[in-house]
């Protein structure tokens, strides 16, 4: 008897069909929820990378400010051209650049529409603080940074 017992154990060779799909079932069950999970990963990650070109942005125009002893009024890309280095999710040129509002306090606010992939944020009046501080919309892929308040 455990002459046969050994023998069959010898000769079990791969899976059975059963076995085989419980497998396929628990895979399927990772992939539907890790997907969505990576879905959001990525999009967070492409808001983020709006929001830092927007910084960006606004440090060169602190430095711009700083050289070019700037008072107060409207910076643009033309004028932060030489300041601003591979920032490619704002529009450089036309109707809807980005701008920086220099105020008479020296505050620095931020003026854009940014996209990035399928994410599209739009800031407008936004300072430092508020870019910083925004969080990327729960549905859909556009997101507004809100206005300053007086």
């Amino acid at each position: 008897m455990g002459q046969l017992l050994k023998k069959h154990i010898k000769n079990e060779k791969g899976l059975t069909l059963i076995e085989l799909l419980a497998v396929i079932v628990i895979l399927g069950i990772i992939a539907a929820i890790a997907i969505p999970s990576i879905a959001n990963i990525i999009e967070k990650s492409r808001f983020d990378a709006v929001k830092a070109d927007a910084v960006q942005i606004l440090n060169s125009a602190q430095t711009y400010i700083s050289a070019n002893d700037y008072q107060t009024g409207t910076l643009t890309n033309e004028q932060l051209g030489a300041y601003v280095e591979n920032v490619d999710t704002f529009v450089t040129s036309g109707t809807g650049a980005y701008s920086v509002t220099v105020g008479a306090n020296g505050a620095l606010t931020f003026t854009g529409t940014g996209k990035k992939g399928n994410v599209t944020v739009t800031i407008t009046n936004a300072t430092l603080k508020q870019i910083n501080e925004a969080k990327k919309a729960s549905s859909g892929n556009t997101t507004t940074i809100p206005t300053t308040t007086p």
